[in-house]
């Protein structure tokens, strides 16, 4: 990989990590038209992985007074629960969480029970994940329709009421498991999890923000594992151009997140599911035709 081949990647993973279009999807499309190490679909994989990191810090950066509160808070009330002080310092909201906890200690809890299936189901699931199958442009054509149409109904459907104090156990579980199917190609991480979000009645910025958060353990997790691996993987001289990609997926996955908040603020997520419904369209008749192969080569 090259340093112009990076700062592709780094640019199609800041822009697609956050807005709800598959970043998988579009980093598939760019590792095959840059050539990245002649699609080995391990070392693509592990690209990826690496890449997201760099979006990772864009979350860290743009949360980064929640995470402190969060942190700050998910310790101070454990504490005063084992010293016995705090078992009523709170009252309950709507009987959402425990009355000894905070909202923000709370949150901690939602988005640690947030993010058991994909953790789980990604270690079972590991060197399928790996592998060439989670490439397969028949996949991602798929998935690109599919999330779209059920984003569509949640749209439809969701109530929209709740806000983040109002986020319980239930709407982690049900986030969480949408999340899950992120593990397929062209589902779409922030897509998922936002869908999930709307079908528990969350509104659209809340479904955003809560899907932003959830993404900090997978993603730490994915990235750090594939960084260790990458060491063995990945060629020596693509890591400078690796450390170039990353940086930029940082800088552009930051401003994504600005840009998706404010825009669920006051729209829908309609045009989202336009692209990704002619996206896949388009694939799956390209596909059809033979013009294009499902498979990297």
């Amino acid at each position: 990989m090259n340093f112009l081949q990076a700062i592709i990647l780094g640019i199609v993973q800041g822009l697609t990590e956050f807005i709800p279009i598959s970043s998988t999807a579009h980093l598939v499309f760019a590792s095959r038209w840059t050539n990245i190490y002649d699609g080995n679909p391990e070392q693509i994989t592990a690209t990826m992985a690496v890449i997201q990191l760099g979006t990772l810090a864009a979350v860290f950066v743009y949360f980064a007074a929640d995470i402190w509160n969060i942190s700050i808070a998910f310790i101070r009330d454990h504490w005063y629960l084992i010293a016995r002080k705090g078992m009523s310092r709170y009252s309950g909201t709507r009987g959402v969480r425990p009355i000894w906890l905070s909202q923000e200690a709370w949150l901690g809890w939602l988005i640690i029970i947030g993010s058991i299936p994909i953790g789980v189901l990604g270690i079972l699931f590991k060197k399928q994940i790996e592998g060439e199958a989670t490439k397969n442009l028949w996949t991602i054509a798929i998935m690109l329709i599919a999330i779209a149409l059920l984003l569509l109904i949640a749209e439809k459907v969701g109530k929209q009421r709740k806000h983040m104090r109002d986020v319980g156990m239930g709407d982690a579980i049900v986030v969480g498991l949408t999340q899950a199917i992120a593990l397929m190609p062209g589902a779409s991480r922030s897509g998922s999890t936002i869908m999930g979000g709307l079908f528990s009645g969350l509104t659209r910025e809340t479904a955003a923000r809560f899907s932003f958060l959830l993404s900090i353990p997978a993603i730490t997790a994915s990235g750090l594992l594939q960084l260790k691996e990458a060491w063995s993987i990945l060629p020596e001289d693509s890591f400078h151009p690796l450390l170039v990609a990353t940086i930029v997926a940082g800088v552009v996955g930051y401003a994504s997140i600005w840009f998706l908040i404010s825009y669920l603020k006051r729209h829908s997520t309609g045009i989202f599911i336009g692209y990704r419904i002619i996206l896949g369209t388009v694939l799956l008749v390209l596909l059809w035709q033979g013009i294009i192969s499902p498979q990297v080569h």
